[in-house]
């Protein structure tokens, strides 16, 4: 690896740690030439699965888009940043684990809405209005009661 100090080709491994629960490698190294200090991560390069919209074009997965769902859902609630991330990454693994090249919108909505009752049951109401269309205050009510018969804490993913 290139230093990217001085751009030297010869840099040394000093110390290697996984991170992210294992899915990281953390590694320090130092330049030869120099002998100025850095830090690289190393991470499998997993493939997303594209996505077919409702009106049936494809189009790539978007990390950002979801992440940006999701804060959008989960504004002003209280809910940390670390647990967004850790939604994000439950729902790209459940995604990636399909094994499909193509999976639909409609799966990826679902486990947004999953990942969002597990989380905050107003963002999940806030995202499932406008996911659903909802188009009066009953089927706000219909949602609201479907949430309360299922036991706080065993919350499960309907499909």
């Amino acid at each position: 690896m290139h230093c990217p100090f001085c751009n030297a080709e010869d840099t040394k491994v000093i110390d290697s740690r996984l991170v992210a629960d294992g899915c990281q490698v953390r590694r320090r190294r130092e330049c030869i030439t120099c002998s100025e200090r850095f830090t690289t991560y190393e991470g499998a390069e997993l493939v997303m699965p594209r996505l077919i919209k409702r009106d049936g074009s494809r189009e790539p997965f978007d990390e950002d888009k979801l992440r940006a769902g999701l804060q959008r859902a989960l504004e002003k609630r209280p809910v940390s940043t670390e647990q967004i991330e850790e939604a994000v990454n439950r729902i790209k693994q459940r995604l990636r684990s399909t094994g499909e090249r193509e999976v639909k919108s409609l799966a990826l909505g679902e486990e947004v809405m999953g990942a969002l009752k597990d989380l905050d049951e107003v963002a999940y109401i806030r995202f499932a209005s406008v996911y659903r269309q909802f188009q009066d205050l009953d089927q706000f009510r219909e949602e609201i009661e479907r949430l309360e018969k299922v036991p706080h804490g065993s919350l499960t993913r309907d499909k």
